[in-house]
C-alpha cells in the first residue's frame, strides 16, 4: 500500500511516498516559493538533486505540481495516481484532538476551531488538504497532529497562571510541539533498549533550529518545554525560549514596537542568532567560537545550559529518569552539544562515553557508558514514517 505524506508551509509543499509494505521511501521531494517569483520543485533521483522550475502562485497548482512530477516518466515513482491509498497530513497545531483523524466534514469544522493557534501553518495545511481533494476528491485524508502527543499532560503542567477565564474562553495554556518527533524517538528507543514504554521514564530532547523537550513517563507525556506556541522553553536557532513577560513589555514601550514587530523580534531575530550575533546555523557559531569571538561562545553555553536545565527539570518532575534522547538536526549531529547539555548531570547517574559521544554524527547508538544508570541515546527521528504508519492504520 503506498501512503503520501504531505508537510505543508507558508510557502512550501514537502512531501514523501512511501511503500508501506516495506516502509521504503519510493519518492521525495520539496515545493519551495509558492506564490512567489522563482517557485521550484528539488526531488532525487539516482542520488543525484534535479530542480523543475515551474510557476506556482497557490498551493492548489504545487499540489498539481507534486503530482504531475509523481507521475513524470523521468521523475517518478507511480504509472497512476490511483496507486497511492492515502494522503497524510503533518497538522502543527491540533488543539484537544488526541490522536490522528481522517478527515470528515465534521471533523475539520472541530479543527479549524485551534487554526489561530498557529495562523501560518494552520492556513497552509488547510491549502494542501483543500487542492489534493480537489484533484483527488475520493482519496481518504489524514491529519497527524503535532500536538496529539502531548495532550496526556495533566492541567498542572498545561495551565498557565493567568485568569482561568483565559483557558476557557480562548485556548490559552500548554500545547507543546514537535510531538510526532517526540512520540517517535520514545517508541523507537524502547526498541532499541527493549523495554517496556510503561516501566521507564524518558526525557526526549528534540534540538533542532527550533527545539523542545519532553517527559515522558510511563509511555505517556507528561510535560513539554513548548507552549500556547513554539516561542516557550528553549534557547532555539532564533526564537528566545524562555523570557521574562515583563522584559518584553519594556522592550515594546522603550522601542515603539507593535505586537507584530515584538513577535518577529522574538521568534526569528532572537536565540542563538539573537546573542552571537553570527548566525542561527550552529556550525557557524562554533566556527566564530573558534575565532574568538565572545558573544558565539556565549551564546553556546546559554544553549546548552537551558537543555540540561530542562533534563534537570523533568527527572524532577518525574523522580527520577531513566533514558535521555538526543533528536533532530542538532541534538543528532552536534557532539558538542550533546557534551555540554550533559555534563554535571552525574548525580542524575549520566555518564557519557566521551569517545562514542564525539564519532557519534547522525547514529542510531547508545553513548553513555555500559555502568550508566541512565541510558543516553542518539535515535534519528522519522516523522514521515510515522505520519505514514498512522495513515495506513487508519484507513486499513
Amino acid at each position: 500500500m503506498k501512503i503520501l505524506v504531505i508537510n505543508c508551509g507558508s510557502s512550501s509543499i514537502k512531501y514523501k511516498l512511501y511503500e508501506m509494505d516495506d516502509q521504503s521511501v519510493l519518492a521525495a521531494g520539496g515545493i519551495e516559493k509558492i506564490g512567489l517569483e522563482g517557485s521550484f520543485l528539488k526531488t532525487k533521483i539516482n542520488g543525484e538533486t534535479k530542480i523543475i522550475e515551474s510557476p506556482c502562485p497557490t498551493h492548489t497548482e504545487g499540489i498539481k505540481l507534486m503530482f504531475d512530477t509523481l507521475l513524470s516518466p523521468e521523475y517518478g515513482a507511480i504509472k497512476s495516481l490511483d496507486e497511492i491509498s492515502a494522503a497524510g497530513h503533518r497538522i502543527v497545531a491540533g488543539g484537544r484532538f488526541t490522536k490522528s483523524q481522517i478527515v470528515t466534514d465534521e471533523m475539520l469544522e472541530e479543527w479549524k476551531q485551534y487554526m489561530e493557534l498557529a495562523p501560518l501553518h494552520s492556513e497552509a495545511h488547510l491549502k494542501g488538504y483543500v487542492a489534493v481533494k480537489q484533484m483527488l476528491p475520493n482519496l481518504p485524508q489524514v491529519f497527524v497532529f503535532d500536538t496529539a502527543f502531548h495532550q496526556t499532560m495533566p492541567a498542572r503542567a498545561y495551565m498557565y497562571a493567568v485568569p482561568y477565564k483565559y483557558y476557557t474562553q480562548h485556548n490559552i495554556r500548554r500545547w507543546g510541539a514537535h510531538g510526532t518527533s517526540h512520540r517517535f524517538v520514545t517508541a523507537r528507543v524502547c526498541q532499541v533498549l527493549g523495554v517496556n514504554p510503561a516501566d521507564v521514564r524518558i526525557i526526549t530532547c528534540h534540538i533542532g533550529n527550533g527545539a523542545s523537550i519532553s517527559a515522558v513517563k510511563n509511555g505517556q507525556c507528561v510535560d513539554t518545554s513548548m507552549g500556547l506556541t513554539p516561542l516557550e522553553g528553549l534557547m532555539m536557532g532564533t526564537r528566545s525560549g524562555d523570557v521574562d513577560p515583563s522584559a518584553v513589555l519594556s522592550i515594546m514601550q522603550k522601542e515603539g514596537f507593535t505586537p507584530d514587530q515584538m513577535s518577529d523580534l522574538l521568534n526569528k531575530q532572537s536565540g542563538v542568532l539573537g546573542i552571537s550575533g553570527v548566525s542561527s546555523d550552529i556550525r557557524e557559531v562554533e566556527q566564530a567560537i573558534k575565532d574568538g569571538n565572545e558573544q558565539a561562545a556565549l551564546a553556546m553555553e546559554m544553549y546548552d545550559y537551558r537543555i540540561k536545565k530542562y533534563i534537570g527539570a523533568y527527572a524532577a518532575a518525574m523522580g527520577g529518569v531513566d533514558i535521555i534522547v538526543f533528536t533532530a538536526g542538532v541534538g543528532e549531529h552536534q557532539w558538542d552539544v550533546r557534551k555540554g547539555a550533559t555534563e554535571g548531570l552525574e548525580f542524575l547517574g549520566v555518564k557519557i562515553d566521551a569517545e562514542k559521544n564525539r564519532k557519534n554524527f547522525g547514529e542510531e547508538e547508545i553513548i553513555s557508558t555500559p555502568d550508566s544508570p541512565v541510558k543516553v541515546v542518539v535515535v534519528p527521528t522519522d516523522e514521515e514514517l510515522l505520519i505514514a504508519s498512522d495513515t495506513l492504520e487508519l484507513v486499513k
